[in-house]
């Protein structure tokens, strides 16, 4: 049910340590502009749609099903919204769930712990966020980490995120950092759209006159430069919990951009974090997307164990699902971290998992 790619050892030990354990599942909600630029992401059929699809997802997640929701699941090209995933699990295994504000353009429908952040401008920019709004988003993500840490009672936390675009903002987070990211990166479409990407990272890190590698930059000035307001308030959360319990990143590109950036902002600020104690977790079809190379990203950034569910829905009776192993959506909201907790709480199998969603989205008004 749960592969490891990286790290085989440390992941092992990880996947032991927490086995038959209950986690608490935060969810990290933001926006960037970036996720309206044509074609760059798959999350929502057009730049309008994109604009909802944080918000849809944040109330399908905390909600299930409802009648008339206050924002309906965007329609996708193909596939259908990952967080079926994440909600199947959450409630079958009545998983904890606290959902956070780090920067939105719109209030979420459900209750949300807001963190005081900002939308961020599109990352061609080069001034995607304010220096200060991502200084505070940190403090609230360690305050927020420890918090939560201590309600675990010394289980794990999955810190998951919901971003529209984040694969992009992740992409320039890692080429800041200096790490070997191009044409490595994941995305919603079923083929890497890499040379959009990487054009629209570079406009960004120009316009900004970020020097790669530079000692007289911080990682928070990088994200202040290119970066979306969930991946401090995550890296925070994370570098606080690791102290005292287990940390799921829950995620692919996303999460080890967030990884490389704990790591700096540890390093930057001399922050103590536990390293043993964090892992990222996705899907198999992350993990193996010919398209990208998420291995070999997670080798670059070296340290982390690399976690993936062998989800397979190419026999479900729903072609929204099928999508999947065709290479749609593939991650998101949780999605891959939900589904290695449903393996490790209750053993589910993936035939169990895709029982499990399947029900679900037979619930749903929307016909997949």
């Amino acid at each position: 049910m749960i592969g490891i790619y990286t790290k085989i050892e440390q992941g092992q030990r990880w996947l032991d340590r927490y086995r038959g354990q209950k986690p608490i599942f935060g969810c990290v909600l933001g926006f960037t502009a970036t996720g309206l630029i044509p074609g760059i992401s798959a999350a929502g059929a057009t730049p309008r749609d994109r604009q909802f699809t944080c918000l849809a997802d944040a109330e399908f997640l905390y909600n299930g099903p409802q009648p008339s929701p206050q924002y309906p699941l965007p329609p996708l090209e193909a596939g259908a919204s990952p967080v079926l995933i994440s909600r199947a699990v959450i409630e079958a295994l009545e998983i904890p769930l606290y959902l956070f504000n780090a920067g939105l353009l719109l209030p979420p429908p459900v209750p949300a712990i807001d963190l005081g952040g900002t939308a961020a401008k599109c990352l061609t920019s080069g001034n995607a966020l304010e220096l200060e709004t991502v200084k505070h988003l940190l403090e609230q993500g360690l305050i927020w980490g420890a918090k939560l840490a201590a309600q675990t009672n010394r289980s794990y936390l999955i810190l998951g995120e919901c971003v529209v675009g984040g694969t992009t903002t992740a992409l320039g987070v890692l080429m800041g950092l200096g790490i070997a990211a191009t044409g490595k990166v994941n995305s919603s479409h079923p083929s890497c759209n890499h040379e959009q990407k990487l054009a629209a990272v570079t406009a960004g890190l120009d316009r900004a006159g970020w020097e790669i590698g530079a000692k007289n930059s911080t990682p928070l000035e990088l994200v202040a430069a290119v970066g979306d307001p969930m991946q401090v308030a995550v890296a925070g959360m994370a570098i606080a919990a690791s102290r005292s319990c287990g940390v799921l990143l829950a995620g692919g590109t996303q999460m080890l951009a967030v990884y490389a950036l704990m790591r700096a902002i540890a390093r930057e600020y001399a922050l103590f974090w536990c390293p043993e104690q964090v892992a990222v977790g996705t899907t198999r079809w992350v993990a193996e997307d010919p398209t990208g190379d998420t291995v070999g990203l997670a080798k670059n950034i070296g340290g982390v164990p690399l976690l993936a569910a062998q989800l397979s829905f190419g026999g479900s009776r729903y072609e929204q699902l099928q999508a999947y192993d065709r290479g749609y959506v593939k991650e998101g909201v949780g999605a891959g971290a939900c589904a290695i907790a449903s393996g490790l709480l209750a053993n589910w199998t993936p035939a169990q998992l895709l029982q499990a969603v399947e029900a679900l989205a037979g619930r749903c008004e929307i016909k997949y």
